[in-house]
């Protein structure tokens, strides 16, 4: 087509944003950078030796089915795995009740598939999950912000959104949210189901980061509380590696009878050999202890960085204390733009995430967020040092949003 021909795409891409972390990963790869951008997991914990030697067993025996087309739900003896893993902590989950997906965010477009109409109201934290919104902006929702406070989302402000605007969904993230690192506490869990208890509305509780946690003590999901109303998303994505893409969806049968529709439509089936290869490691191997190491060393590194903070940021600049996950929160005193702050701290070779993206409808913030998961000790102090000179000098030039 020349340049004056229209194009006739769909308007349901139509202010759909492009992926704000994939866009800064271009400019964070190269190697003089130390990146605190990426939500990854930290390459040198994967279990490569460990899934070689599972990968040879499948393909050295004589079952041809493990390249075979396979059923929407995914490999049984995986999801009863995925079930015996809730049950250890008190949660009676139906296989039946779970479909293997593409990693988490399939599992959020299939959602959107089959709950939100254009102009339906959808509540999502603020600051919420960049990836969400992606997911959940095609189908044209009308997105219902509530903020977070340091005990997981504001109760009374979710409870006045709820009874105005009777939202569809409401997409959650208790553990160590993402992008803030806040946990809910027990009492905020309580008050969710609360709220939410005999709506016509699901909540979706997506839980990538819950078994990595490095300080506190683990709260009840919000399925105890409402498991006839929540609907679960996981992903060994955090805790073996990202690039099987394997997650899940547990769903009420009503709702799954739906889910597996639309998954039969967008792709028949998640990857099957991955999906055997998975289910190969977790047999022949501890995944709780390797998960222990994972907690380990992101508990150092998260304890490495804090302090950095309280060693180099000016006092005016607020933080969060994860008890786990891959995420801390700035917020930079009122007024200062992350933006700003972002374009100083790449020239010294630092990158982080300005928060921009984890809001709906906001140009400028004056947050961040700061990933630990991915760098050493001596990388997060020398980046940590650096980004606190950016911040100084911000102020010094009162640049401001």
């Amino acid at each position: 087509m020349n340049a004056s021909t229209h194009i006739p795409f769909a308007r349901r891409m139509d202010g759909v944003p492009r992926s704000f972390i994939r866009e800064i990963l271009k400019v964070a790869i190269s190697p003089d950078i130390i990146s605190f951008a990426g939500g990854l997991p930290n390459k040198d914990l994967f279990p490569l030796e460990e899934l070689h030697e599972c990968a040879d067993l499948l393909l050295s025996g004589s079952d041809r089915n493990i390249l075979q087309y396979a059923n929407t739900e995914g490999y049984l003896p995986l999801r009863e795995q995925i079930a015996e893993r809730y049950a250890r902590k008190g949660m009676v989950i139906n296989p039946n009740n779970i479909l293997i997906t593409n990693g988490s965010q399939q599992g959020l477009d299939l959602l959107g598939k089959v709950f939100i109409n254009e102009g339906d109201a959808v509540l999502i934290e603020e600051p919420g999950y960049l990836g969400a919104i992606q997911a959940f902006s095609i189908f044209k929702p009308e997105f219902c912000t509530v903020p977070l406070t340091p005990d997981g989302i504001d109760t009374e402000k979710m409870k006045q959104v709820v009874e105005a605007t009777h939202p569809i969904l409401a997409y959650l993230i208790p553990n160590f949210q993402n992008p803030s690192g806040i946990s809910y506490t027990e009492d905020t869990r309580r008050k969710v189901a609360d709220i939410c208890r005999g709506k016509s509305m699901f909540v979706v509780e997506d839980d990538p980061y819950g078994d990595i946690r490095f300080s506190g003590e683990p709260k009840h999901s919000l399925h105890h509380y409402l498991p006839e109303q929540t609907i679960l998303l996981g992903t060994f994505s955090k805790t073996v590696v990202p690039a099987f893409r394997m997650g899940w969806i547990v769903a009420p049968d009503e709702v799954m009878e739906r889910l597996v529709i639309a998954k039969q439509a967008a792709d028949l089936h998640t990857d099957y050999f991955t999906q055997r290869l998975l289910h190969l490691y977790l047999a022949n191997y501890d995944i709780d202890k390797h998960i222990a190491s994972i907690s380990k060393l992101y508990g150092e590194q998260a304890e490495a960085m804090i302090a950095a903070i309280e060693r180099h940021f000016p006092a005016e600049v607020q933080f969060t204390r994860p008890e786990g996950g891959m995420f801390l929160w700035l917020t930079l005193p009122e007024g200062q733009s992350a933006m700003r702050l972002f374009d100083l701290a790449i020239r010294e070779n630092v990158a982080f995430v300005p928060g921009n993206p984890f809001y709906f409808g906001k140009t400028d913030v004056n947050t961040c967020r700061l990933n630990f998961s991915c760098s050493n000790v001596q990388d997060i102090e020398i980046g940590i040092r650096k980004l606190g000179k950016a911040i100084e000098q911000l102020q010094h030039k009162h640049i401001t949003i």
